[in-house]
């Protein structure tokens, strides 16, 4: 099932207190950049966001999902009506996401 762009407006519309997000269409679903860093996506109508130190701490109890089959888990954010919470939540696993990868 593919995401829709309701819900990736109503996401970005929660990030919006962010300076920097962007994101990709890709296969039906949409990866998210913050600062041109990749944190997660919009995998079936979901958010899911990478694994990192941060976001483990800031989500504790968060369920571990799969974005789609053969890839890594992610977490899954449940408070998505919370834009201070997701806002924190992004600043904090920044620092912990590895720079983009140059083209060559």
């Amino acid at each position: 099932m593919a995401s829709s762009k309701e819900y990736l407006d109503f996401i970005l519309e929660q990030l919006s207190e962010l300076d920097g997000i962007s994101y990709r269409a890709m296969m039906g679903e949409y990866i998210l950049y913050y600062g041109g860093k990749i944190v997660g996506g919009i995998y079936d109508d979901r958010f899911l966001v990478k694994v990192t130190k941060s976001s483990r701490k800031k989500m504790p109890d968060a369920e571990l999902e799969l974005p789609y089959e053969g890839a890594k888990e992610m977490l899954l954010v449940d408070d998505v009506e919370n834009k201070e919470f997701l806002r924190e939540l992004l600043e904090s696993m920044y620092p912990e996401l590895p720079a983009p990868k140059k083209k060559k």
